[in-house]
């Protein structure tokens, strides 16, 4: 393992005990400054879970031709702001660079890149094929070691890609990735999709609108039409499916959307409202709400044999599910208590007890995938909250607090959290924020937007 890894993966293990859940919430939002480079080794500042980023340059990926080499810089340009946005990157400057590469696969003058207080340094090819593809290939080397940098396998850290011109933009992403889980340890999380509500019109006669889009913002585009409102979107693990509540049919209906043939169904024949869907972990089946009489259960149905079971059965309002990432428990949201508070129970329905007993109302809890945290929404004293705790309710932290912050999802490894968020007198924005709470970042939309869903990786 080089030493560039080695650090990073120490900088990742005092992370994770200073941002641990703990009573008390995130001190403030300020990005970490950039580090500098003390005796040849990393200076990692550490202000009350404040983490200095890592100073990485990202060359412009080389090409023989101008279209390529166009194409080159603007892989290199979106690596660049993946890992920005992580806050555990600090991208250098390109005007600042001393070496001008010329070969991706030659070791380069360290020395240069060590001048301008590089850890990391990413350089890459794009070739163009006989047949009108891309071959796009990258090399991730250690400066500090002035070797390549060894991944978890034993190899050098590299990528070699066939793909269509139209689809740099994912081989770039790819490419985040892999440079962020060689230097981390963790998996990213760049080469992933949002699904969201698009909101446009006045207030009084809004628009919503199922929209997709990378996580970056790029690439967004319609799955529904103007005609019917939509809400809480949510991605199936193989980020084919996504389901949905929609007023299509005229009454609030669960829907299933397919991404492959961009065909629809609704979810079961319920006589009452059915919202709040989300799957399983293994995809096969999805967990909803029926209100029936006033009365809100939550329920499960067999994507397979559409055989349903109900998992409640109490006259309070039980609904939001949301399952552990094992399938082992589900976390929900009941005001049986009095107000609205978190509960869990197995799959079955049985062992249903409260998680939360922190003053306010807590709604809308979604199971982290790394099965440690619940992340919730807040109500208290007027604002909203966005917050995590364990799965037995200790360790509460708020991360991030406003007019109206609500409704998070989390990203594929469990390190960030998007959300919406939306101010007195203007429209609803995404935003997203790490687990220090320090990382608070608006997420470019073309619209207002609300009720955002992070996919899996991509296949």
């Amino acid at each position: 393992m080089s030493k560039v890894r080695t650090l990073l993966v120490a900088m990742f293990a005092v992370l994770a005990l200073s941002v641990a859940p703990g009573d008390g919430r995130a001190q403030d939002n300020q990005a970490a400054a950039p580090p500098a480079a003390t005796g040849g080794r990393l200076h990692v500042d550490i202000d009350q879970g404040n983490l200095s980023p890592m100073p990485i340059a990202i060359v412009d990926f080389l090409s023989n031709d101008a279209s390529g080499q166009r194409t080159g810089g603007d892989i290199a340009g979106v690596i660049r702001a993946d890992l920005e946005r992580s806050a555990l990157f600090h991208s250098v400057d390109p005007n600042s660079f001393i070496e001008h590469i010329q070969a991706c696969d030659v070791p380069p003058r360290f020395a240069d890149w060590k001048i301008i207080s590089a850890q990391a340094l990413v350089c890459g090819q794009v070739t163009s094929m006989p047949d009108g593809r891309i071959q796009v290939q990258f090399r991730l080397w250690d400066v500090f070691a002035e070797q390549p940098v060894v991944g978890r396998d034993g190899r050098q850290v590299a990528f070699s890609s066939v793909t269509t011109p139209d689809n740099w933009r994912r081989a770039a992403h790819h490419i985040a990735d892999q440079v962020y889980e060689a230097l981390t340890g963790e998996r990213g999380y760049f080469d992933t999709r949002i699904v969201f509500v698009s909101e446009t019109g006045p207030r009084v006669r809004r628009i919503k609108r199922l929209m997709v889009m990378d996580q970056d913002g790029a690439n967004p585009f319609f799955l529904t039409s103007a005609n019917a409102m939509v809400l809480t979107p949510r991605f199936s693990p193989s980020t084919q499916l996504i389901t949905y509540m929609s007023y299509e049919t005229g009454a609030p209906r669960v829907f299933l959307y397919n991404l492959a043939t961009n065909r629809r169904e609704v979810l079961g024949d319920f006589p009452g409202m059915t919202f709040a869907p989300r799957f399983t972990p293994d995809g096969n089946g999805v967990v909803f709400t029926v209100d029936l009489n006033g009365n809100s259960e939550i329920y499960a149905m067999d994507l397979r044999t559409r055989a349903q079971r109900r998992l409640t059965n109490n006259p309070a309002i039980d609904t939001s599910p949301s399952y552990a990432p094992d399938g082992s428990q589900i976390v929900f949201n009941s005001d049986r208590g009095g107000s609205p508070q978190l509960y869990a129970m197995s799959p079955d329905g049985s062992n249903q007890r409260r998680i939360s007993f922190g003053e306010g109302r807590y709604t809308t809890p979604v199971w982290s995938p790394r099965g440690d945290l619940i992340a919730f929404t807040r109500q208290q004293g007027g604002r909203f909250a966005i917050g995590v705790m364990r799965p037995d309710g200790t360790g509460e932290r708020i991360l991030t607090e406003s007019y109206l912050d609500e409704a998070p999802t989390w990203s594929p490894n469990g390190r960030v959290i998007m959300f919406f968020r939306e101010g007195q007198g203007g429209g609803p924005k995404l935003w997203s924020v790490d687990l220090t709470g320090r990382n608070l970042r608006q997420v470019p939309t073309q619209t207002d937007a609300s009720d955002p869903a992070w996919s899996p990786l991509l296949p």
